[in-house]
């Protein structure tokens, strides 16, 4: 008797070239590495593509170093390899704090920052920290190689505007200045999805991103100039609970979002004076 994975196709290049030759030539082809994602719908039989390329052996995709100024993190580092890092420890550490909580000791392992960008959940816990901290997503073909920010990489939900041919090759993050500040909050600290997720970063012009609350993670520029214009911040969350529309789902509902996104914001105003 076939099982379920009788049908699907794998292609398994060994390095980056290889692999973009295979998505030009031989796609459509759906990209895949740690499948903590993917081999969920696998699992429920919600998957809909049946041909892959799997990037795990790829790993010139794993690389973490600065380059001038800019944080340069390719798209296969685990979270593991994250959380262990100097450099982002110094550079990013709500990125630090994101990952931590995602997941246990084999998510950590397996799951990529650059699977969490291309699955694209509003509530992917790494999504707010790119986003507040101007992440910029590097995407490679054959013939190019083009970045789009953060914050217009995605179309929808869980659309991007990555081509059939493209992948994911790396996430740059300029040096962020001020204090870094990231909350999760959901039914446990970790292993499960969030309910609302912020990120942000104090400074003369704060940056403040959320997840969980919209078809994608969003960047809040109504509350970020009130706060930059020195509005107080009971007038900052008034803004935030109007700038959201969050909806009801089996996870929480729309007036538990808005209540504690504002409540989080004040906590961030709070602790990073």
């Amino acid at each position: 008797m076939k099982g379920i994975i009788a049908a699907l196709d794998l292609h398994e290049p060994s390095s980056l070239d290889e692999a973009l030759r295979a998505m030009r030539d031989d796609g459509p082809l759906t990209p895949l590495a740690g499948c903590t994602d993917l081999y969920v719908a696998l699992n429920f039989g919600t998957l809909e593509p049946r041909r892959f390329i799997s990037l795990w052996s790829v790993d010139e995709l794993r690389t973490i170093e600065k380059s001038d100024h800019v944080l340069r993190i390719g798209a296969l580092a685990t979270y593991a390899s994250i959380i262990q890092s100097k450099l982002v420890r110094k550079r990013l550490p709500m990125l630090v704090s994101a990952a931590k909580e995602i997941g246990g000791v084999q998510i950590h392992n397996r799951g990529t920052i650059g699977g969490n960008v291309a699955n694209g959940s509003p509530a992917g816990d790494t999504l707010p920290v790119l986003a507040a901290a101007d992440a910029v997503v590097v995407m490679r073909s054959v013939d190019s190689e083009r970045r789009v920010p953060l914050t217009q990489f995605y179309s929808g939900y869980r659309s991007n505007v990555l081509r059939v041919d493209e992948l994911i090759v790396a996430l740059e993050v300029p040096a962020v200045h001020g204090k870094q500040w990231f909350r999760k909050v959901g039914t446990r600290a970790a292993q499960a999805i969030s309910k609302i997720v912020m990120a942000a970063v104090r400074s003369p012009r704060p940056s403040i991103a959320l997840g969980s609350v919209a078809p994608t993670v969003i960047r809040l520029p109504m509350t970020e100039g009130a706060l930059e214009e020195g509005a107080p911040i009971e007038e900052a969350q008034r803004i935030l609970m109007d700038e959201i529309s969050p909806i009801d789902d089996m996870r929480s509902t729309q007036e538990y979002r808005r209540r504690v996104a504002a409540n989080l914001l004040g906590r961030f105003w709070a602790e990073t004076e």
